[in-house]
């Protein structure tokens, strides 16, 4: 008998019916429109996106031109890369356009889709962003779509890390740029680093695309991007306490896997606190529960979780002597990625590689808030459904599934269970070699660098030729994904989420060409490719077959849409295909999440070894352990989106601040504003309100005046006068202040110290925002103590975070007004004196540069030159006319670049400082 959701859904259809059943309309009058725009011209394309543009600048709504916009777009599609877009792309894109995650299956050609909104939201001339999940596939993608994007009229770039700043800028100022997450969140930061507008890359945020979006958005959005500078070396202590960790007993610690999380118990509190006094590294006397102690057990904890729960070829691999983390969804190498508060250099003691210093947060935002600056965001996904939930709730997308343009012919069938490990391989092995003797190819997934290659020994005993596609083999990451549709190919993946290339069933032409072409680079390239295409159809054709792609899953992930988009693998554009999942009791989600109960069950129905239980239930039993983790991490994600959020509201009101002071010509009112406030605290603390002279601290204000304000007034004999009062005092003061920043300003000239007066501001407002930043990650590190005391940490968080930015505001007006009253032009003495010291600085630097015969190296990841902790360029260009003596001679060097005397300095900390 059918359930009534069951029968209303037959009779109303889905909300993802209605939904698709509305964009059909549209799709019939881009269709309708086809005619029209296949007879224009390749000018008369470009002229029609001048004309649509026109429309928008007359108000003309975007949606009103979308069937327009569309239909130009597949024709220059269809000009430019010979590719005519189905109904179902056009439906993904318009869903894209509406700000919602078109859901679409692997090989249902959503670079090709992404063109359409990205097209029409371009038109505005605002700029457009689509998001990638690796530099390779932002390069391939910009290059392939950049034809035609050319053949509409509009511009295209792609930014990279590393990238020189003018071509970042001009990438930025494109119509359609193409970028990873990374890279646009670390040039977000970096633009409000900057000192001067004209140093700024992004030019807004208004539209993005991001395809892998639950990749993004969801896998990566636990880690915050941060741009950090060094700190103080501790190696001695790491690697004192990672020789101590090894001596410890089991029972000293318990591991929670399902939290991942590892701490002491009390014997092994007690037994640390013994090794740690007999090892000196704790002093004798002191426990570790004393507050002098709080470092020392911050390396102590961080020890225990690098030893007992990040694993070597699993969480990250050792290459070149350098810890390089793995994400584990998609089991790429992340080079220049490291694990912060000091897990990676405890990481790094582990395995005795250099240990680098710990570094101090100068700039950070996390990927939900980046994100959420975009006007519209859009995503596209072969795996979104399952997370629908979060992506409303956090992002305030909807999931929609677009229809394939052939149907699925894929067989998936349910899961086998086995008993132990041993016994799941061997059957794994026997079914490869079943399929591969029919031809069949075979994808095999695997969670883990360790066990793909422990598979691969198997697979090579047992005599099959394969392929390993894992973070060793990065490189060969492309190559390896085309091979493994072809005739028998058997090969073996950690995490295949969004490779981004296709696995055609007989193989890649495209590769195969290129293959071709290197080995016979006399031959006709179009002779060659037909050739190749005449074999490669007798091979895709043997492949169907023999049953298309198998995809062979050796365990579930603990996440539904990472298990979707292995077996999403085959099955493309309406091809055969199958897939299979083997599991034991022994896999990390099965033990974790209640095997125990499973385990008796088996038993008692008496199962022999090797044997498996196949049923739908286990399916279903499964998928509710997994829907049960996947709650959890959002429940995570969500909390740490809520402690982010307060301080995202402040960064907001910092980076706009910084806005603000870089866009006035003139910024004399704030600071005048900044030092009336410090004149208004001290007297409010020295001459308190309703107070009688005698009891006024005339003396203290005497000297904070000198101290904070550079000014030498006679408050003692001002206290003494009759009828002074807290007013009279403040508005002398005030004058007195006033008249000293005007002759000071006389002195430089109005527009060096309008010029000074910006620089001290940003400079301080960034000094303030990273020791914020700092406390705030302290505050966040405890307040959950404050959980056993009945308090909510978060309000806690909220309530005191908002107190120590109110903080933070009076100490930066007090650090501005001091740091200006000090500022002085230079004497012609010290300038001479200066030149000296220069001079002599200059044929030391000389003598040092002919002694030396090594080369320059620059360092592997240093930031673009010009940018915060950037390395200076040995080898400066000199311009014609140059004298490093003379700064008349100097141009105008950026406050940011190498000092033209040759003192190795930036030219803000030497000639160009403001003091």
């Amino acid at each position: 008998m059918l359930g009534i959701g069951t029968i209303a859904r037959k009779v109303f259809g889905t909300p993802n019916d209605r939904k698709i059943k509305a964009t059909r309309p549209l799709v019939a009058k881009i269709n309708a429109l086809e005619p029209e725009f296949e007879a224009l011209d390749d000018a008369g394309l470009i002229a029609k996106t001048e004309e649509l543009k026109k429309r928008i600048a007359d108000g003309e709504k975007l949606d009103a031109l979308l069937p327009e916009a569309f239909a130009n777009c597949r024709e220059g599609a269809k000009r430019a890369l010979g590719l005519r877009a189905f109904d179902t792309q056009l439906m993904g894109g318009i869903f894209l356009h509406q700000g919602n995650i078109s859901e679409m299956k692997t090989g249902e050609g959503k670079t090709l889709v992404a063109t359409f909104p990205a097209y029409l939201n371009a038109l505005t001339g605002k700029g457009v962003h689509i998001v990638t999940v690796n530099d390779y596939l932002a390069r391939r993608d910009a290059e392939w779509m950049s034809k035609v994007y050319g053949a509409l009229g509009l511009t295209t770039g792609v930014v990279y890390p590393q990238q020189p700043e003018d071509e970042k800028k001009s990438a930025y100022a494109a119509d359609v740029t193409y970028a990873t997450n990374n890279e646009l969140g670390f040039d977000y930061l970096r633009d409000n680093m900057k000192s001067e507008l004209n140093q700024m890359m992004q030019r807004g945020h208004y539209f993005a695309v991001v395809d892998e979006v639950d990749s993004i958005l969801i896998d990566e959005a636990r880690t915050p991007l941060i741009i950090s500078g060094p700190s103080q070396d501790r190696s001695d202590l790491y690697m004192a306490v990672d020789r101590l960790i090894p001596q410890l007993s089991d029972d000293a610690y318990t591991i929670d896997e399902k939290t991942r999380n590892v701490s002491f118990t009390d014997e092994g509190n007690e037994a640390l606190e013994e090794i740690l006094h007999l090892r000196g590294v704790l002093p004798e006397g002191q426990t570790l529960y004393d507050p002098e102690s709080t470092t020392v057990v911050h390396h102590v904890n961080q020890g225990l979780r690098a030893h007992k729960l990040y694993t070597r070829d699993k969480d990250y691999i050792v290459r070149d002597g350098q810890v390089v983390l793995i994400d584990e969804f998609t089991g790429r190498m992340m080079v220049g990625r490291r694990l912060s508060d000091g897990l990676h250099q405890a990481i790094e003691a582990k395995e005795g590689c250099s240990i680098q210093p710990e570094n101090v947060t100068l700039a950070q935002v996390t990927f939900q808030n980046y994100f959420r600056l975009y006007d519209k965001l859009s995503g596209m996904t072969g795996t979104a459904a399952t997370e629908a939930e979060e992506f409303m709730e956090i992002y305030g997308l909807g999931v929609v599934e677009v229809p394939t343009n052939r149907p699925i012919a894929r067989i998936d069938e349910d899961d086998k269970v086995y008993r132990t490990g041993v016994e799941k391989y061997e059957a794994i092995a026997e079914e490869i070699k079943a399929a591969h003797e029919k031809g069949q190819p075979v994808l095999v997934g695997t969670t883990s660098i360790e066990k793909s290659e422990m598979l691969s020994q198997l697979l090579t005993k047992a005599g099959l030729t394969h392929n390993v596609l894992n973070a060793r083999q990065h490189e060969q990451e492309a190559q390896i994904v085309a091979d493994a549709g072809k005739l028998g190919a058997i090969t073996i993946a950690t995490n295949m989420a969004g490779r981004g290339t296709d696995i055609k069933l007989g193989g890649n032409v495209d590769f195969k060409v290129m293959e071709a072409l290197e080995a016979e680079p006399e031959g006709d390239p179009e002779e060659i490719r037909q050739r190749i295409e005449e074999a490669h159809a007798a091979d895709e054709e043997a492949v169907k077959q023999a049953g298309g792609l198998y995809v062979l899953a050796t365990e579930r992930h603990e996440s539904r849409r990472i298990d979707n988009q292995l077996r999403g693998r085959s099955g493309r554009q309406g091809d055969p295909g199958r897939s299979s999942f083997y599991l034991s009791l022994e896999d990390d989600l099965m033990r974790i999440f209640g095997s125990e109960r499973l385990d008796k069950m088996l038993s008692k129905l008496g199962m022999k070894e090797g044997e498996a239980i196949i049923h739908p239930w286990v399916n279903k039993s499964l998928e509710r352990a997994q829907a049960k983790v996947e709650g959890r991490n959002f429940d995570i994600r969500k909390q740490l989106l809520k402690f982010d959020d307060v301080m995202n509201d402040q960064r907001k009101v910092i980076f706009a601040q910084r806005l603000e002071i870089m866009e006035a010509e003139d910024v004399s009112e704030v600071t005048e504003d900044m030092r009336h406030e410090v004149i208004d605290e001290l007297v409010d603390t020295y001459v308190p309100p309703k107070t009688y002279a005698d009891q006024w601290d005339t003396q203290g204000l005497y000297a904070a005046a000198l101290e904070k304000l550079g000014i030498d007034v006679p408050v003692m004999a001002w206290g003494e006068e009759e009828g002074v009062d807290a007013d009279i005092i403040r508005e002398r003061m005030e004058e007195a202040s006033d008249k000293f920043m005007a002759e000071k300003a006389e002195a430089f000239g109005p527009e060096t110290m309008r010029q000074i007066e910006k620089q001290v501001l940003l400079q301080t407002i960034d000094t303030k925002w990273r020791e914020h930043l700092l406390t705030l990650e302290h505050l966040r590190s405890v307040v959950g103590f404050r959980g056993y005391a009945q308090r909510d940490p978060l309000n806690e968080y909220k309530t005191e975070a908002f107190q120590l930015f109110e903080t933070m505001l009076e100490s930066l007006r007090e650090q501005v007004t001091e740091q200006l009253s000090r500022v002085r032009p230079m004497s012609e003495d010290e300038q001479r004196k200066m030149m000296e010291q220069l001079a002599q600085q200059q044929a030391q630097l000389r003598r040092q540069a002919e002694a030396a015969t090594a080369g320059h190296e620059p360092a592997a990841a240093a930031p673009p030159p010009g940018e915060p902790g950037a390395p200076e360029s040995p080898d400066a260009p000199l311009v014609e006319g140059f004298d490093e003596s003379d700064p008349t001679t100097w141009g105008n060097p950026s406050r940011n670049d190498a000092c033209p005397c040759g003192s190795g300095k930036k030219f803000k900390h030497c000639h160009g400082r403001l003091a």
